[in-house]
């Protein structure tokens, strides 16, 4: 049965790209474009997905875990640009201490 008209893919088709690791709709339609057109499928596409375990998204965390550093904003870290100190933004004052 298919569950992307728009682009004819089928159930098959997402379960085998889901068996090789896609675990959202948007890695879905990174692998076959379903749900990138008119958006009807994207719902058939979750609920195909389910709530289940995620390989790549518990590998993704198992390697953030150990010695994970703190990440802010867009991806820059704290205190890594030069003249910025960790907790400050650039161009806001700050009240001084009564």
């Amino acid at each position: 049965m298919y569950v992307c008209s728009c682009f004819g893919i089928t159930e098959k088709q997402v379960k085998e790209h889901a068996d090789a690791g896609a675990c959202t709709p948007r890695q879905i339609a990174s692998a076959c474009k379903a749900g990138t057109d008119c958006g009807g499928c994207v719902r058939a596409i979750q609920a195909m997905l389910g709530r289940g375990a995620c390989p790549r998204r518990e590998l993704l965390d198992s390697k953030r875990m150990p010695g994970a550093d703190t990440v802010t904003g867009a991806g820059s870290r704290a205190g890594t640009e030069p003249g910025i100190a960790p907790g400050t933004a650039p161009g806001i004052a700050l009240p001084e201490a009564a």
